[in-house]
């Protein structure tokens, strides 16, 4: 806690000088992200810090295994589905970005690889929500053999149903519809810090460049 409190007095001392035009107008004229990022809670994954972004920027969602539930799932399971309401509706994002990444605990948890059990009542329930992801594992990837390659195969197949569950939104659809919001599918590859966008027509992840995002 103590390096939380000194770095607080490090940011007024030190950085709130380069920022206080902008924050300042944040202030007076509210918030207008252009994106929503959702992405893990996992500590490495920094969603303006591996894209560069400023305060105001990005609405973020993380949560473990950055999950998105089909709007069907309703209660506390479903906090998500809150903030991808208000991002689209009330912010009007033009753009949806499903960050997954490697070495994530949530998916060595979905595949049995990190004990879940009744202690974490919680965590057990929204590792169900993934459930769907098993059973593409176990239909497209019977060739992987490697605990480290259906891990990866795992995350990416959850990034892709978070986007498909995307679609499950009223408010998605009706944006879509018009042409105003875009979605994407990106992975994170922590050791290099490396991003990838997935490509629909050659079904695969591959290194992000400037035409794609």
């Amino acid at each position: 806690m103590q390096r939380l409190i000194a770095g607080v007095h490090k940011f007024r001392s030190d950085q709130f000088g380069n920022y206080r035009r902008l924050f300042r107008k944040l202030s007076q004229e509210g918030q207008n992200p252009h994106t929503l990022f959702i992405t893990c809670s996992d500590s490495r994954v920094l969603a303006e810090l591996i894209t560069q972004s400023k305060p105001g920027d990005l609405f973020v969602v993380k949560n473990i295994g950055n999950i998105v539930p089909p709007a069907s799932v309703m209660g506390d399971t479903n906090s998500t589905a809150a903030a991808i309401e208000f991002a689209v509706e009330n912010l009007r994002v033009s753009d949806i970005v499903i960050c997954g990444h490697s070495q994530c605990g949530a998916i060595s948890a979905l595949l049995g690889q990190t004990r879940v059990d009744d202690s974490t009542p919680h965590l057990r329930d929204w590792l169900k929500l993934a459930s769907p992801v098993l059973e593409t594992l176990r239909k497209e990837y019977g060739h992987l053999h490697t605990a480290g390659e259906k891990e990866t195969a795992a995350a990416e197949e959850n990034v892709l149903f978070g986007l498909d569950n995307l679609h499950s939104y009223a408010c998605v659809q009706n944006r879509l519809a018009d042409g105003t919001l875009r979605l994407h599918a990106w992975f994170f590859k922590i050791a290099t810090a490396e991003l990838f966008a997935y490509d629909p027509e050659t079904r695969q992840f591959t290194p992000l460049v400037s035409e794609q995002g």
